[in-house]
């Protein structure tokens, strides 16, 4: 046997210097690990993760919301998660309707966040807060156990699968993501080696239960949901089921070509029916499309902001070179995660390089992925990226190919996996990591003198120069940190080829390192508030608007810099919505598109100053964080008061009535684009007319020379709820009269009058129209969603389906053990 391959049961011994020499100059010719498992392997990783993970969660063992000021939680997710778990413990049913944001939305089919996904009964057995909190603790301690499995299942030793669970887990593109409040995209991260697991097990392995678990992986993926990172996911998901098909590499040699294709058949069909049970988030989602502000996509300056500059690929080992948080002064303008990869995690992937021949397509199937995975990122800076958006479907809807940085991540902890095995197995040269603390101390050497704080200023956004300068501190002592990073690695490596520490203390303090590493950084990342109660509590001015008892909605924006706390969840995101006072704009993103045109996004939401604008969206109070407001004939009638987050704010009642529902003389029908330059000219009373969609199945009128005048007929609201508006009119409709009210119009929303059905269509361009029979008086407007329903009963079907095939793949393997 060559020095090279030493047996696992004298590995734990000291070896000699001599010995040592001898297998520095060769590169190993076998893959196995070198030190025995030990029992019960997977508890141990499961331990090792759990304490890694209550390393950076521990605060919320004293009940602390995982959320900050720039989490998208804090200004918009706590809202929506709340508002469902609520309406599900009252109705016992998943929302529909979201009428508190933007005029009213669908909720699932705009997308709200997780609202299948499992953590959903986190949030209906704890407090909201509490669930999403721990349901992002959860799957970042899940992205470890699954990496582990998957390293496993492809033939690593415990160290070097623990290790790599640990690079991936405590990495700035998974554990850096709570920074943000992106709950989906950890979600996904943490499935993607479960999925790999599961392609693996059925494809390489023939394992039958696999197929029902990849159904059910990629089930949950949609389920996320993050349709960009899904994407990325079934990329990788596809490249490496051909891998494990086609090549000669891993365990058992290549599959013999029938059965290599007929296994892929099998994963092909697991996916699809995957992806099908999906299909409560997005058979509405594609419903949806149409009637979203990014139906038809955004073009290619919208595909590729969000880049990730190449010079940040810097943060990957030193993450203070652009600013870590509020210290940041790269191109993006803002950076509220981490891309850092681990100083010692780079230096153990790079001693996957000269593995065997058996795990070297292995080896090149990861390299080749990080390679894409970078590029891709790496978006518009580079040509590759025109191949991504020509080539790839869906590209042009989305933003951010940064996010693409899981993958990256992924590719690295395996390359750390399998270069921890290596350095196990003592199969490395001393000058490797000599070499890597040389680096690392020249890189310290330069940020001490300012070198690195000159080469970032040259890279630095001109609106943020000024940081530059402010951030060389952390520079300094971030680029020490990661050189002390690189000589620990160093160190236990070199003690352990010395025969000063046994190896398994050295495998033991390569995980310890490697935590010790990550933590120190992403610990930065995970900042947390006090619980929701207390975060988004009540004041005197939402006191006000609950009691209200006219359903008039409110503008909330600022109005001055000065006194104004940022990110005032109040002023510019949804906490309203937690108080279920309901909002013209909000925090969202996916809101129906014909509303965004009617309050003006494009200008700036300047028409939300205008008087046809409240009248159309029923404003009725503004809320803002001046003493006066500069409209005529608006009275203040709440505050001054301070809210929960320390904003001082005011209410004030804007002139005119704005009901939230009028009944007009007439209905016509007219082309859109007139419609809306109509019903937001001062001069055009819309009480007169009903101005349906061309397209509404509706009866209508031709459009007369005059309009008649305002019927002297209010409309009254007698019931509200999410989905569910009943209103009452003073005295019987007219003959061709219509009902405009305040809500954005969307396929689902049914009328009734007097208790039979009515016609009704999209009307004052992004309203609900109601065709009124003669002397009808009473209104109920229901919202429903065939395909919610449709889509429910097949991911049912489905999650069915791929648990009885798990479990009969399980029966048929234990009938072939006997």
């Amino acid at each position: 046997m060559s020095a090279d391959a030493t047996p696992a049961a004298t590995h734990g011994a000291a070896a000699s210097p001599r010995t040592s020499a001898a297998r520095a100059g060769r590169r190993d010719e076998v893959a196995e690990p070198v030190l025995a498992t030990p029992a019960r392997p997977t508890l141990w990783a499961a331990a090792t993760y759990a304490i890694a993970t209550l390393l950076l969660a521990w605060p919320a063992l004293l009940g602390q919301f995982l959320v900050n000021p720039r989490s998208d939680q804090y200004i918009a997710g706590y809202a929506f998660r709340e508002f469902a778990a609520s309406f599900m413990r009252e109705t016992g049913s998943f929302p529909l309707w979201n009428p508190y944001l933007f005029g009213g939305m669908p909720y699932v089919a705009a997308m709200h966040g997780d609202i299948f996904y499992p953590t959903f009964l986190l949030r209906l057995v704890l407090p909201a807060d509490a669930g999403m909190t721990w349901g992002m603790i959860l799957h970042v301690f899940l992205a470890g156990l699954f990496t582990f499995a998957f390293l496993r299942a492809v033939g690593l030793g415990f160290f070097g699968a623990l290790v790599g669970g640990l690079a991936y887990m405590l990495g700035g593109n998974v554990a850096g993501l709570v920074s943000p409040g992106h709950d989906g995209k950890i979600f996904i991260s943490a499935l993607l080696p479960l999925v790999l697991l599961m392609v693996h097990r059925g494809t390489r392995n023939g394992r039958a239960w696999a197929w029902g678990g990849l159904a059910l992986g990629v089930m949950l993926a949609v389920l996320t949901p993050h349709p960009q990172l899904l994407q990325y996911l079934l990329l990788v998901t596809g490249a490496y089921a051909l891998f494990c098909a086609f090549s000669a590499g891993g365990e058992g040699g290549a599959l013999p070509r029938p059965m290599a294709l007929r296994r892929l058949g099998f994963a092909a069909v697991a996916v699809a029916v995957g992806m099908l049970g999906g299909a409560v988030q997005f058979w509405p989602v594609l419903e949806y499309t149409p009637w979203s502000p990014r139906a038809g996509g955004k073009g290619w300056e919208h595909a590729i902001s969000y880049s990730m500059p190449p010079e940040e690929l810097i943060n990957t080992y030193l993450p203070q070179f652009s600013g870590i948080l509020d210290h940041y002064t790269g191109r993006n303008g803002i950076h509220f995660h981490s891309e850092y990869i681990g100083a010692a995690v780079l230096v153990l992937a790079g001693l996957a390089f000269g593995v065997s021949a058996a795990r070297r397509k292995f080896l090149w199937f990861w390299v080749a992925t990080l390679v894409v995975a970078t590029l891709w990122a790496l978006g518009g800076h580079t040509p590759f990226y025109h191949l991504v958006y020509a080539l790839v479907p869906g590209t042009k809807f989305f933003r951010a190919p940064s996010t693409m940085l899981y993958v990256v991540s992924f590719s690295v902890a395996v390359l750390a996996a399998m270069g921890t095995e290596r350095a196990l197995a003592l199969r490395f040269r001393p000058r490797y990591l000599i070499a890597w603390v040389a680096v690392a101390a020249l890189v310290a050497l330069m940020a001490t003198g300012g070198m690195l704080t000159n080469v970032a200023a040259s890279f630095a956004n001109p609106q943020l120069a000024a940081l530059v300068d402010q951030n060389s501190g952390a520079l300094t002592v971030g680029a020490w940190r990661s050189l002390l990073a690189v000589v620990a690695v160093a160190g236990v490596l070199l003690a352990m080829r010395r025969g000063t520490l046994p190896a398994r203390t050295a495998a033991w303090a390569l995980a310890g390192v490697i935590a010790i590493d990550l933590w120190s950084v992403e610990r930065l990342y995970w900042r947390f508030s006090p619980p929701a109660a207390q975060l988004f509590a009540s004041d005197p001015t939402i006191d006000f608007l609950r009691a209200q008892t006219d359903s008039g909605r409110v503008i909330a924006t600022p109005l001055a810099s000065e006194g104004l706390t940022p990110r005032d969840p109040f002023l510019t995101g949804d906490a309203l919505m937690v108080h279920r006072v309901r909002q013209v704009l909000g925090y969202h993103g996916n809101e129906l598109g014909r509303y965004q045109q009617l309050y003006g996004i494009e200008s700036g939401a300047q028409n939300i100053a205008n008087p046809n604008f409240w009248r159309l969206a029923n404003v009725r109070f503004f809320l803002t964080n001046t003493p006066e407001l500069p409209i005529e004939g608006a009275t203040r009638v709440a505050g001054p008061a301070r809210n929960a987050v320390g904003t001082m704010s005011y209410v004030f009642r804007l002139p005119g009535d704005n009901p939230p529902a009028w009944v007009a003389p007439i209905a016509v029908k007219a082309p859109d684009e007139s419609v809306l330059a109509t019903v937001l000219d001062p001069r055009f009373d819309v009480r007169r007319a009903a101005l349906f969609d061309t397209a509404a199945a509706v009866p209508t009128q031709d459009v007369p020379s005059q309009l008649p005048a305002p019927l002297d007929l209010s409309v009254r609201v007698k019931e509200r709820a999410p989905g569910r508006i009943a209103l009452t009119l003073d005295r019987p409709a007219p003959a061709g009269a219509a009902l405009v009210v305040s809500e954005n119009f969307y396929p689902g929303w049914t009328a009734t009058a007097d208790g039979r059905p009515a016609q009704i269509g999209r009307a004052d361009y992004s309203l609900i129209g109601v065709a009124l029979p003669t002397g009808a008086r009473e209104v109920l407007l229901t919202f429903t969603s065939p395909r919610v329903e449709t889509g429910f009963a097949i991911s049912l079907g489905v999650l069915t389906l791929s648990l009885l095939a798990m479990g009969a793949g399980f029966a048929m393997e234990r009938r072939r053990r006997v």
